[in-house]
């Protein structure tokens, strides 16, 4: 069986040894998801319990419940899960993080601690420089910008900025000349 790269692979980075992934797979253990085959999918059902639809894996509820609630996995460490280097390089699940930094679900100085101890600053600054591309006096993505002042260089890029955003109709159609964030 070939095992999906990880987004490490892609960016040619290492990876650190996770206490956030620890402590994802006994939270997993406890909030069971009936659809979930990787620790991906399951953040991706967490995301889709907690309002970020953006991506979906399907209609069928994943959760008997409503999954775990936030006193026990905040929406920071999600985001962050979502972002960090050993996650399966699946860039949908950096859609779903963006529209929870869009819609400021995410308070900056938790996010940025979590961000900082699991060393996901680097991706969370690139999702930032382009969702600034969108809209560049949202907040909360002008404070992940200033994370990491200067612009990684990365072998390949991490998300396109249409990726977080849609294009706002006009008249019933799609503008491509407006665009906004997915919150």
């Amino acid at each position: 069986m070939t095992q999906e790269p990880q987004l490490a692979d892609r960016l040619g980075l290492s990876v650190h040894v996770s206490p956030l992934r620890y402590k994802i797979h006994r939270i997993k253990a406890v909030f069971q998801s009936s659809t979930a085959a990787t620790l991906e999918d399951w953040l991706v059902d967490v995301a889709n319990v907690r309002g970020a639809r953006i991506v979906t894996r399907g209609t069928t509820p994943a959760f008997a419940g409503s999954g775990p609630p936030e006193s026990d996995f905040s929406n920071e460490e999600l985001v962050v899960a979502m972002c960090q280097l050993q996650a399966l390089d699946r860039p949908q699940m950096l859609r779903l993080a963006g529209q929870l930094i869009s819609r400021e679900a995410v308070d900056f100085g938790r996010l940025k601690s979590v961000a900082i101890r699991e060393r996901a600053t680097l991706v969370l600054t690139e999702l930032a420089y382009q969702a600034l591309h969108v809209d560049p006096k949202h907040g909360l993505w002008k404070e992940l910008a200033s994370l990491r002042p200067e612009r990684p260089r990365l072998r390949a890029p991490i998300l396109h900025w249409t990726r977080l955003a849609e294009p706002v109709p006009v008249n019933g159609r799609c503008n491509a000349g407006s665009w906004r964030l997915l919150a």
